[in-house]
């Protein structure tokens, strides 16, 4: 019985021997462009990951730079025209003079919601 199984282990390994050797080229090429391809930290994936990252940090950089100039310009403007502080205290922080009334107008949309806020379990 051992001899039976031995050499039915024998053909197997045998097998397995044979195609390793007869595609050993295909399949060293196979595995390095596995490595390099997906799972390598240095992979193709992982550049192409890190381009789009790269895109969406320079595009905030650039968001960000805007709102420095703008912000840069009104701090000019507040150090140099006196009006430009009223403006800013009214826009900003709802100010008002003496003898004037401020209405603000919100064109955000409320939900729709006819349930009352309190339900009583029954």
């Amino acid at each position: 019985m051992q001899k039976i199984i031995r050499r039915e282990v024998s053909k197997i390994t045998g097998h397995i021997y044979r195609f390793f050797s007869r595609f050993k080229f295909h399949i060293v090429i196979i595995f390095g462009a596995l490595i390099v391809g997906v799972l390598d930290e240095n992979s193709f994936m992982k550049r192409i990951e890190y381009a789009y990252q790269i895109d969406d940090l320079k595009a905030e950089i650039r968001k960000y730079d805007r709102q420095y100039q703008h912000d840069t310009q009104q701090l000019k403007d507040l150090k140099t025209d006196s009006d430009a502080i009223a403006r800013v205290a009214r826009e900003r922080y709802f100010m008002k003079a003496d003898n004037e009334d401020i209405f603000v107008l919100s064109d955000d949309e409320q939900p729709a919601d006819n349930t009352p806020k309190y339900e009583t379990a029954e």
